[in-house]
């Protein structure tokens, strides 16, 4: 393989990435101004808001399987072009005034992501092993990107009174643009097991779920999946009723905290290869949990920016991190890799209705402190992650990848 070509995969993965975060973005910076327009009351919200949970769920859990059997390629194609659809259905829902069509939009949304972040992941665990150095967190860097991105337009869109449906169309024909040149530069056949002779004995499946290491990356994932959904879904909303913020200033502290988790990304590589995983796994959930307390506790709209900067680089390096450590925990790493992004969709699952249906009793800063405890938790997991053998052998270069690349 040569530079360019990983280079261009590397660039291609990037775009892929991006689009997700900015899809996202642009539907949570209007999610006040689509609330109004759904006439919808918090808990009301919060099952609005499961629809992407349920379609998240539905495609992480179909795309292991599927790209098992087809390759990583076109499960990137069609999940990265349903999240890009997922948005003007939201945009017509909020035009009519009609909450199931908005949870449908979302489920689409949430279904084109999940299918995609499997194949996407294995993906760029082949990139991060030809290239010899992490590439995953910068990966997700560009999801975060994208957010911030989307974010910024939604705090025009929203500080003017866009029209919702005008905003997500046009956001829609940016991620058209995006998309469908960076598809091709996605190579046929990664991840796509061979089919076996019917007359041959079958092997069994590994039952990578008895793996106690992977069962506990799993739970570090949730709980750091979580601790960043409940921002995506619910920090606009957080910033409006209960810290007095008008939809436009709701929309800018959801852009800090998208630019927070872009440098946390961006930044994570680094980190990772000087101090491994557990190490930063824990800081970072600590981070979490420090700027999750401040938003639920604090008082001062100040002291909240402040808050939501250490949540947003809490949780930035949760997800992808975890995930590259369950990726290289053992064989068949797509498996591992599936298995471990189930738990964190399943944060992403549960999370917004069950917010939803305690803010609606104690209000959302006592809602997220569901969240604080989770982080909590990931920050006494994470030492487990890995063997001390295994951080010791990483931290040796494999001169052979290094030179493919």
């Amino acid at each position: 393989m040569t530079r360019t070509t990983l280079a261009a995969r590397r660039l291609a993965l990037a775009a892929l990435y991006f689009v997700p975060g900015l899809a996202i973005a642009s539907w949570v910076t209007r999610t006040p101004a689509i609330r109004d327009a759904l006439h919808a009351s918090t808990a009301e919200m919060g099952l609005v808001l499961f629809g992407i949970s349920v379609g998240s769920m539905a495609g992480i859990l179909c795309s292991g399987p599927l790209v098992m059997r087809f390759g990583t390629r076109p499960v990137i194609s069609v999940g990265t072009i349903a999240a890009v659809l997922g948005m003007p259905l939201v945009g017509i829902a909020a035009e009519l005034g009609w909450a199931p069509l908005a949870a449908v939009g979302l489920g689409v949304l949430g279904a084109g992501c999940g299918s995609a972040e499997v194949a996407m992941n294995v993906e760029g665990a082949e990139v991060e092993r030809l290239g010899g150095r992490s590439f995953l967190p910068v990966l997700h860097g560009c999801f975060s990107l994208g957010t911030v991105v989307g974010a910024i337009a939604g705090i025009g869109f929203a500080s003017t009174g866009f029209p919702v449906l005008w905003h997500l169309l046009i956001a829609t024909a940016v991620g058209f643009a995006a998309v469908l040149p960076a598809l091709g530069a996605i190579p046929s056949g990664l991840g796509k097991e061979p089919r076996r002779d019917r007359t041959a004995p079958r092997e069994p499946r590994p039952a990578v779920w008895r793996d106690p290491r992977l069962l506990l990356i799993g739970v570090v994932i949730l709980a750091m999946a979580f601790a960043e959904g409940s921002a995506n879904d619910w920090l606009p909303l957080i910033m409006v009723d209960e810290y007095g913020l008008d939809e436009g200033w709701g929309s800018t502290v959801f852009a800090l905290f998208a630019a927070a988790m872009t440098v946390g990304r961006f930044s994570g590589g680094v980190l990772v290869d000087r101090f491994g995983r557990p190490r930063v796994l824990a800081v970072s959930a600590l981070s979490a949990v420090v700027g999750v307390a401040l938003i639920a506790f604090g008082q001062g709209q100040a002291l909240a920016l402040a808050a939501v900067v250490l949540w947003g680089l809490g949780a930035s390096l949760g997800f992808p991190v975890a995930l590259s450590a369950a990726g290289a925990s053992g064989p068949h790493p797509t498996a591992r890799v599936s298995l471990a992004a189930t738990a964190g969709y399943l944060a992403f699952l549960v999370g917004p209705p069950l917010l939803g249906f305690i803010g609606e009793e104690v209000g959302l800063r006592g809602a997220i402190l569901v969240s604080l405890a989770l982080a909590a938790v990931a920050v006494v997991a994470a030492a487990g992650i890995e063997p001390r053998r295994a951080r010791a052998l990483e931290a040796t270069p494999d001169p052979e990848p290094a030179s493919e690349a």
